[in-house]
């Protein structure tokens, strides 16, 4: 197979654009203090309070030894706070501070900024079906089932 016919498999072009949308989504939350990894479990925490870590290691596409390590950061600076005991069985709460709602308001804007920019031309149908097809896409890879 030629690299023309390898440059139009999905596959391919899925991950040039994920590293196309990294690299300017991580560009943009740079002057903020955010790293994507960061970015993303803040979103977690608004989107899911309280859930434990390892589905916020799900949803953030991260392993639990990486979540950690976000977490830590994110815990020194302020931004949550991880409850010293447990409200039901094992799992330490983990919750957005007031600083961490603030910053994850900026850095929402950042990302639908770049979202914007990476379906600029599209119409709005267009853009919703997009999202359907990648969603679909996901849930095939992953054997979910569809919502």
């Amino acid at each position: 197979m030629s690299q023309e016919d390898v440059r139009e498999r999905i596959g391919y072009l899925v991950k040039q654009v994920d590293q196309a949308f990294r690299r300017s989504t991580e560009e943009r939350l740079r002057p903020l203090g955010l790293s994507i990894a960061q970015y993303a479990l803040l979103r977690a925490l608004a989107d899911a309070p309280g859930v434990p870590a390892a589905e916020l290691a799900r949803r953030t596409f991260v392993t639990r030894q990486s979540l950690r390590d976000v977490l830590a950061g994110l815990t020194a600076a302020g931004l949550v706070s991880v409850a010293e005991r447990p409200d039901v069985g094992r799992a330490l709460p983990i919750t957005l501070t007031g600083p961490g709602r603030d910053l994850l308001e900026q850095a929402d804007a950042i990302v639908l900024d770049v979202e914007r920019r990476m379906t600029a031309g599209f119409p709005a149908e267009e853009v919703g079906h997009l999202a359907a097809l990648l969603s679909a896409c996901a849930r095939n890879l992953t054997g979910q089932p569809g919502t």
